[in-house]
């Protein structure tokens, strides 16, 4: 039987002013058991050791726009997705982390916390750190450095 292996929905990321090499695309695919989600970035700020790579936290932010202002350039992109008011890391926009691979980084993780209707229109943001999944009430990831809107 043959399955549509198309995404239903995707963002196209692109890096800040300070991190133009950021670039790459997420994917969403619903199915019966959850949304696939899947991260294929380029150009991601590298670890300075070989023992070690670096973690980014990655979210779905409740804003509809990746533009901002001087001190913010994702300012638009407001705060994590949470409908439901649930608190860190359980917040419908709350993904795992991002692992830094010589600045590339492949994730798929399954999601039941949300539908592709639920996000379309949302932004997928990247940080410059990863998510401590304890401070409220975002994790403390840090900067926002690259954004990506979620269209069909």
């Amino acid at each position: 039987m043959y399955q549509n292996i198309f995404p239903n929905a995707k963002a196209y990321v692109k890096g800040s002013s300070k991190f133009p090499r950021i670039n790459g695309i997420v994917t969403f695919k619903e199915t019966k058991d959850g949304v696939l989600v899947s991260a294929r970035i380029n150009g991601l700020p590298q670890s300075p050791t070989n023992c070690t790579g670096r973690f980014f936290g990655f979210h779905i932010h409740e804003g509809s726009s990746c533009s901002g202002n001087a001190s913010d350039e994702f300012a638009n992109a407001k705060a994590h997705l949470n409908p439901t008011n649930c608190p860190h890391p359980f917040h419908m926009g709350d993904l795992p982390p991002l692992l830094e691979n010589n600045g590339y980084a492949y994730m798929t993780v399954l999601v039941n916390k949300f539908r592709i209707q639920d996000i379309l229109g949302r932004v997928v943001i990247i940080h410059d750190h990863p998510d401590d999944f304890t401070t409220q009430p975002s994790g403390n990831s840090g900067t926002k450095i690259a954004c990506g809107k979620i269209i069909p």
